[in-house]
C-alpha cells in the first residue's frame, strides 16, 4: 500500500494483512526514520460492513479516540491516527492477535496475560468509570516482548451513559457467549462493573480449560472460582476485579516478582534492596526462556539499571550469557536466550542519548558484545558508541574507547576507526635475541668478531689519545655498559654498527700481508667517538624528528576523520642515519730499503709519503754550531 500524505513520515505497510474483522484490516508495517520503528495499522474502509446501528463515529474511528484518551501500561498503546481518502487508519504499537498466538503460550505466560487484563479493567473500572462491554479473546492482542494488551474499545462507555438500550444497540458486535443472560437486572443494581467481571470469568475459563493444573499454583482453584463466582448468574455476588487481582493464582512467587517489578517506582528503597539481593536465586527456579520473554523489558528498565543494588546483584548475572559448558554458572540466560530475547532491547537501549543508561551498558559491555551479529554491531551499536567520543563527558569517552577496543576484534579496525590506514610502526625486536641469555651471548659475540686490527689497535696505543688516553677496559667495558642500558631495539643497532667495522676480506688480506700497522692514532679515535656517541645521539634524534613529521597536530587523531599518510608502500628503516660513514684508511706501504753506500746517504719517509734526502746530521750540527760559538765569545 502507498504511504502518500501520511501522517507518519517514511510509512511502509506491509501488503500481507494479519486479520481481517468486520470493521477493520489489521497489518504489519514500519516507520523508516532515524531508527526503524515496527508498529500495526488498523485500516477502516467503507466497503467492510457493519451496521449503521452502531452509530457515528465509525468503530474503529471511535477506538482511535478511547486509546488516544485511556493510556495504560495494559491497553494498547496508540501511536496515531488519520484518515486518507475515505479511508481511516490506527496506528499502535506493534502486536498481533491473541487468537493467533494462544495455542503456543505457556500456563504461566497465560497467567501473566490474565493478571496484564485485570489491571487494565480496574483501570477502566475505578479510574476511568467506564464499562469496556466486549472483553474476549480477539480484543486482545499480544506485543513482541509476550505482554497482553487490551484492545476493542469501540464498545467503550461511561458508566453514566450506559443503559439497556445502548447495549441492545451494540449486541451484535459483541461476544455472545461473554453476555449474562440476565444482564438487564445490572440496570437495577447499578453495578455495572460485573459487565466486564462476568465477561473476565467466561474468558479465563476458555483459555485454562485445557491447562494442566500442576503448571501453575492453584490453577485448579482459580478454574472453579471463574466459574462459580464470576459467572455467577447474580450479579451482585461477583467479585470486583480488584479482588481478582489476590487470588492466589496470581500471588505466586512468578507474579510476585513481575508484579514488584511492574510497580518499581512505588517501592522504597529498603524494599527495593530486599528485593534484588535475593532475585537471581528466586528466578533460576523458572524457565530461562520465560524469564527473559515475560520479564526481559523489566529487568532491563530504567529504574533496575540505576538502581544501585541491582547494579550490583543483578545485572552483572543477566547481562553476562552463561557457557553452555559451565554447569555451575550463576548466570541467568544461556547464549541462545539472550540473543532471542535481549539483545533486540539492547539494541533500543543503545539509540537512548541518556548517560548513566549508556554508562551502565558499557560497563558490561564486553560480556555481551559477542552476542550481536556483525551487521547489527556495524549499522547499529557502532555509530551510537562514535557519538558517544564527541561527548564532553570524559567518563563516558573513557568507557566508549574501551567498547570500540572490544569490537575492533570482531568488525577489524578498518570498520571501528575508518579511513586509510598504513604501517605507521615497525616492529624492532631483535630477530634472534628471546631472552636474556641470549642478549648476552651476542653481546660477548659482537666483542669478538671486532677485526683484529683493530683490537690490536685498542690493545696496544702508540701513546694516549688527547681525550685522556683511553686503554682497552675502559672502552670496551663502555661498549658492553652501553648495550646493557640502551633500549631492545638499540641493541639491535649496535650489532649492526660492530657489522660496518669489520674490514672487507680484501682489506684484511692486505693488511695480513703488509708488516705494518696501517691506521693512525686520529682515524682510530674517530672511530671510536662513532661507535660510542653516533648510538646515544640518534636515538633520541630519531624519535622526535620521524613521529613529528607523521603526527604534526593532535586534532588529527580523529578515529573517523584522521589524516594518514597517503602512500606508504616501504617500512621505513629506522637505522639508516645511524650508519657511521668511516673513510677508507690510507694504507702506508714501507719500501725496502736501498743498500747505503755511505753514512749520510740515508732515504726517509715523511708523513706524507714522499721522500726527503737530509742530512742525518743535521740537528745535531746545530747544536755543536751552538757551542763553538759559545766557547769563541769566551
Amino acid at each position: 500500500m502507498g504511504n502518500e500524505k501520511s501522517a507518519l513520515n517514511g510509512l511502509k505497510i506491509d501488503e500481507q494483512p494479519v486479520e481481517i474483522t468486520d470493521f477493520w484490516i489489521h497489518y504489519m508495517a514500519y516507520m523508516n526514520g532515524h531508527n526503524i520503528q515496527n508498529i500495526s495499522v488498523f485500516v477502516s474502509e467503507p466497503s467492510l460492513h457493519y451496521n449503521a446501528n452502531f452509530g457515528s463515529p465509525s468503530p474503529l474511528e471511535k477506538a482511535a479516540k478511547n486509546l488516544m484518551l485511556y493510556r495504560h501500561p495494559c491497553i494498547l498503546k496508540y501511536v496515531s491516527s488519520w484518515s486518507k481518502g475515505s479511508k481511516f487508519f490506527l496506528a499502535t504499537e506493534q502486536v498481533k492477535p491473541l487468537i493467533q498466538s494462544i495455542e503456543n503460550q505457556s500456563t504461566l505466560q497465560i497467567c501473566m496475560g490474565l493478571y496484564n487484563i485485570l489491571r487494565a479493567l480496574v483501570f477502566l473500572h475505578e479510574k476511568a468509570y467506564i464499562s469496556h462491554n466486549n472483553l474476549c479473546e480477539s480484543s486482545i492482542y499480544v506485543t513482541l516482548e509476550g505482554c497482553w494488551k487490551l484492545g476493542g474499545l469501540e464498545c467503550l462507555c461511561k458508566f453514566k451513559d450506559l443503559t439497556s438500550f445502548y447495549l441492545q444497540r451494540i449486541r451484535k458486535y459483541r461476544y455472545e457467549k461473554a453476555i449474562s443472560s440476565n444482564e438487564d437486572t445490572i440496570f437495577i443494581s447499578k453495578n455495572f462493573k460485573t459487565i466486564d467481571v462476568y465477561a473476565f470469568g467466561v474468558l479465563a475459563e476458555d483459555i485454562l480449560k485445557l491447562k494442566d493444573p500442576a503448571d501453575v499454583p492453584s490453577l485448579l482453584e482459580f478454574k472453579q472460582f471463574c466459574k462459580e463466582n464470576l459467572q455467577n448468574p447474580d450479579p451482585s455476588l461477583r467479585t470486583e476485579l480488584s479482588h481478582v487481582l489476590q487470588h492466589p493464582f496470581f500471588t505466586h512467587d512468578f507474579m510476585k516478582i513481575y508484579a514488584f517489578l511492574d510497580e518499581l517506582p512505588l517501592k522504597n528503597s529498603q524494599e527495593k534492596e530486599i528485593f534484588f539481593r535475593t532475585l537471581i536465586k528466586k528466578l533460576k527456579i523458572f524457565p530461562e526462556n520465560i524469564i527473559a520473554e515475560q520479564l526481559g523489558r523489566l529487568l532491563l528498565s530504567r529504574m533496575v539499571l540505576l538502581d544501585i543494588t541491582a547494579q550490583e546483584q543483578l545485572l552483572p548475572f543477566i547481562l553476562k550469557p552463561k557457557d553452555g559448558n559451565d554447569k555451575t554458572s550463576s548466570n541467568l540466560f544461556s547464549i541462545s536466550t539472550f540473543k532471542v530475547y535481549l539483545v533486540p532491547k539492547l539494541l533500543q537501549m543503545f539509540c537512548i542519548r541518556d548517560v548513566s543508561i549508556r554508562l551502565v551498558l558499557l560497563s558490561h559491555f564486553n560480556s555481551f558484545v559477542y552476542t550481536f551479529q556483525d551487521d547489527e554491531l556495524k549499522s547499529q551499536i557502532l555509530p551510537e558508541l562514535l557519538v558517544g567520543i564527541k561527548d564532553t563527558n570524559d567518563h563516558l569517552v573513557s568507557a566508549t574507547l574501551k567498547a570500540l577496543a572490544d569490537i575492533v576484534p570482531i568488525l577489524g579496525a578498518a570498520t571501528v576507526i575508518g579511513g586509510k590506514r598504513g604501517k605507521l610502526f615497525t616492529d624492532g625486536r631483535p630477530n634472534k635475541l628471546k631472552d636474556n641469555n641470549e642478549i648476552d651471548n651476542s653481546i660477548n659475540i659482537a666483542q669478538f668478531t671486532i677485526p683484529m686490527s683493530i683490537q690490536k689497535i685498542i690493545d696496544l696505543p702508540e701513546r694516549p689519545s688527547p681525550d685522556g688516553g683511553e686503554d682497552k677496559k675502559e672502552i670496551t667495558s663502555s661498549i658492553i655498559e652501553e648495550e646493557y642500558t640502551w633500549s631492545d631495539w638499540d641493541i639491535q643497532e649496535t650489532g649492526d654498527i660492530l657489522k660496518i667495522l669489520q674490514p672487507s676480506k680484501k682489506i684484511s688480506q692486505s693488511q695480513s700481508k703488509s708488516n705494518d700497522i696501517s691506521i693512525p692514532n686520529s682515524t682510530l679515535k674517530i672511530t671510536t667517538d662513532m661507535v660510542l656517541n653516533k648510538n646515544k645521539n640518534k636515538t633520541t634524534e630519531l624519535k622526535l624528528t620521524k613521529k613529528s613529521s607523521i603526527l604534526s597536530d593532535i586534532s588529527e587523531l580523529d578515529i573517523k576523520n584522521s589524516k594518514l599518510i597517503d602512500s606508504i608502500k616501504e617500512e621505513y628503516n629506522y637505522f639508516t642515519d645511524m650508519e657511521p660513514v668511516i673513510k677508507k684508511t690510507q694504507i702506508l706501504h714501507v719500501q725496502q730499503p736501498q743498500i747505503i753506500k755511505s753514512v749520510f746517504d740515508v732515504t726517509v719517509l715523511n708523513e706524507l709519503g714522499t721522500v726527503e734526502e737530509n742530512n742525518g746530521w743535521e740537528e745535531d750540527l746545530s747544536d755543536w754550531e751552538t757551542e763553538d760559538s759559545q766557547e769563541v765569545k769566551n
